[in-house]
Parts: C-alpha cells; structure tokens; sequence
C-alpha cells in the first residue's frame, strides 16, 4: 500500500472522527480504511488509534504522527500547487477557524460571498474559543483577536481598534456597590469566560507604575460560551468581560452598561494568520486577498460603533 495515500486516509478518519464517516468522504468501505490505518501502525510499529464501536481516539504517539502526516500532505500539496504555478486555480477544500461570534457574524458572511466567487473550493468553518495548532490541527487560516506571538505565521492586519470592555446591565449596578476602580470587583457577582480569564482579570498599571493590576475573584458562573456571558449579564445576574463588538448593541440599546472605562487594556489587533508557505496555495491565497479588505471594512464600521458608545 502506498504509505503517502495511507496518512491521507489516517488524516481523513481523524477529521471526520470515525472509519466509517472516512470511508464515506474518500469513497472506500470501513474494512479500506481499516486496512489503510493498520498497514500505517505496522510500519511504524506502534498503535496510532484505539478503535470503539462507535468512536476513534488518537494514542500518544498518534497524536504526534498525526502532526507528521499533515506537515507532509501540506508539503506536498504545496509542491503541486508551485509546480503547476499559475495555471492552478483555486480549489479543494479550505480550513479556516475563528472565534465563534465573530466567526458567526463577521467572518462567516464573506466566506459564503468567497465561495460564490470560486466554485471549486469548499470551506470548512471552525469556531473555536481556543487557538488552534494550524500546523498540527491541519488549518489552514485562523482569525485571530490578539497580540501575536507566533513568528513563523503569516500575518495580514485586518483591524486594531478591539477593545475588552467590562460590562453589566443597569438593574445589577443599582442593587450592588458601586465599581469605581478594579479593585472593587471582588465586592461583585463575576461571570466569567474561560477565553477571557475564569478567575482573574487584568488592568493597566495605575499612574506612574509599570506593574499591570491583576484582579482575582471567585466566579459566581464560568461558562465557555460568550453569547451565554452576554445573556446572562444582559439579564442582571453579574458583570463580565468581553469584547466591544460582542457587547455594542446592548450597550446602544441601554440594556448593558461599560463600567471601568479609564482602566481599559490597549486595543487588540486583528489578523488571518496562516502557517508559512501556504499563501503559495491558491485557495489560500484567494481567499486571504479576497477577506482581508472586507474584514478591515467590517471591524472598521464595528469600531465606529463602539466609539459612538456614550460614557
């Protein structure tokens, strides 16, 4: 059997989490499939998967030649692509991942417009509240609301006015002590997200210091859906922190409140970041060249809005 075709088929039940969903995606039968990931683990000579009725799951050194396989697909697709050089257009199957509200509300949007455009290419959309391990996770593009870290990514800006903004609904501030300086949170009912920090909260330095102000307190509710944090707050059970575009409409329409507005971090920037030499890849690269000036379009109205946002 041929070993590149085999970690294709491995990749492949990953993704799709069984043998059988595999089978069907490649067009081959369980007991394919089966073979394919068997004739892998004899060659290396260990077991990469351990195998239910119903389930998959990746022992250790799977999961580390899982990482492998798809550095390799990824390599050779890219010789494939370079090699057919501009002749190749965009196609196959793209994976981006995102935040889940703005990859619900911003990104989502343009990628039905992208696929419009480009007819041969599929996407598959993950939204995570986590970054993601491109490389080993097999993605292709994230959007990323952070302070970058990572060095070997390609990054496009696509927006830098985000700001984390501390919020509650004006029937919680009237029944509770007010909030004039971060300290006073601890005196609160903290609802708290997991992508936001589940039992503390950062703050700039105060005047004439260097040293950041990092509040601890014992959530009343942790949750990891940032939609349940805004519902909750919305309905006068705490105060969290999120960013300005998930809470700008309610703040608008009076049903939240910004508090500890002098006490807001800096801005956070956005980008599309993807591993080095995938912009070589057509599909990656239309879709970067064709998101970028839209998203940078979207966060620039969003960001407008949120200034509009009265003290």
């Amino acid at each position: 059997m041929d070993r590149i075709e085999a970690m294709r088929v491995f990749v492949a039940a990953l993704d799709e989490g069984s043998l059988a969903a595999a089978g069907r995606k490649l067009g081959r039968s369980p007991a394919a499939v089966s073979r394919a990931i068997a004739f892998l683990e004899h060659h290396v000579g260990t077991e990469l998967l351990h195998r239910t009725t119903r389930a998959i799951k990746l022992s250790e050194a799977g999961a580390r030649y899982a990482a492998a396989c798809r550095r390799v697909l990824i390599d050779l697709e890219e010789a494939d692509l370079s090699a057919a050089g501009e002749r190749t257009a965009p196609r196959g199957t793209l994976t981006v991942t995102a935040p889940p509200i703005s990859g619900e509300e911003i990104l989502r949007p343009i990628i039905d417009a992208y696929l419009d455009v480009y007819p041969a290419v599929s996407v598959n959309l993950i939204l995570l509240d986590r970054n993601a391990n491109l490389v080993d996770e097999g993605i292709d593009i994230a959007l990323r609301v952070a302070e970058l870290q990572d060095s070997s990514m390609v990054a496009v800006r696509v927006g830098g006015d985000v700001k984390r903004v501390i919020v509650a609904s004006p029937r919680y501030l009237a029944g509770h002590p007010r909030i004039d300086e971060p300290a006073d949170l601890v005196k609160h009912h903290i609802i708290s997200t997991t992508h936001f920090g589940r039992d503390a909260w950062v703050f700039p330095p105060v005047p004439g210091s260097t040293i950041a102000r990092s509040i601890h307190f014992t959530p009343r509710l942790v949750v990891n859906s940032v939609r349940a944090a805004l519902a909750s707050a919305v309905d006068g059970h705490g105060v969290t922190r999120l960013y300005t575009y998930h809470v700008a409409e309610r703040v608008l329409d009076g049903s939240l409140k910004i508090v500890l507005r002098d006490a807001e971090p800096s801005p956070m920037p956005v980008h599309l970041i993807t591993p080095q030499g995938r912009t070589s890849v057509p599909k990656v690269r239309a879709f970067i060249d064709f998101a970028a000036p839209r998203l940078r379009a979207e966060f620039a109205r969003l960001s407008a809005g949120a200034g509009a946002l009265k003290r």
